[in-house]
């Protein structure tokens, strides 16, 4: 839905351009830095798909026209000022020209002492023990016992937090479910599954969810 007061408050440049910055709805990175004018902002809108405005070329881009990746919006929010754009998308696939998912993906500095936990991080650590196995390492010894050993963990863990969450200990019942995630992620790649397919069935039920609610709300 457009809200037209955002709308005529926004801030074009002596260009008539704005810059719109691209994030992944699922996973929350920053896909690309694009410019917009007036007509390829009220393009996206309409189309709900996204659609810049060129500067080198000097002529509008619909993103996936040849390429297929096209980049479906989900909403598009205005700073502060009113001089710039967040557009979260659904993407059909990678958003640079190089066919890296993002734009953004050479390193220029990173602390050693502030880190970033994320749970595709985590995914790919654990992924990483059991491609290439460590000595000592306790997720690469789950992968070697195999899923038997995996799924006994699992269930001895679902165990844990039911008692923590019955004795309604909040402290425990954090740390038996940080237990539980992390050998239910190692199950995942046992059996090949990706954090993306487990969140696109989480959003399915939203939706469905969403859906029931209104029905009974009429």
């Amino acid at each position: 839905m457009l809200d037209k007061q955002t709308m005529e408050q926004l801030k074009f440049d002596d260009k008539g351009l704005i810059p719109a910055i691209v994030v992944d709805g699922k996973s929350g990175q920053v896909l690309t830095l694009a410019y917009m004018n007036r007509e390829s902002l009220e393009i996206s809108m309409k189309e709900e798909r996204t659609c810049f405005w060129s500067r080198s070329r000097q002529e509008l881009w619909r993103k996936g026209e040849t390429s297929g990746a096209v980049q479906h919006i989900i909403d598009i929010t205005a700073d502060c000022d009113y001089d710039a754009l967040v557009v979260r998308v659904n993407k059909d696939g990678p958003a640079c020209h190089t066919g890296a998912e993002s734009c953004f993906h050479n390193p220029l500095f990173e602390s050693e002492e502030n880190t970033a936990f994320t749970l595709q991080g985590l995914m790919d650590m654990l992924r990483g023990r059991k491609e290439d196995p460590k000595e000592g390492s306790y997720t690469s010894y789950l992968f070697d016992k195999g899923l038997d050993k995996i799924l006994k963990k699992v269930g001895e863990e679902s165990t844990e937090v039911i008692i923590a969450g019955k004795a309604e200990d909040k402290k425990e019942t954090i740390y038996e479910i940080a237990d539980l995630a992390y050998h239910v992620m190692v199950l995942m790649l046992q059996l090949g599954i990706s954090l993306e397919e487990v969140r696109d069935e989480l959003a399915s039920r939203h939706v469905i969810d969403k859906k029931v609610k209104q029905e009974k709300m009429t």
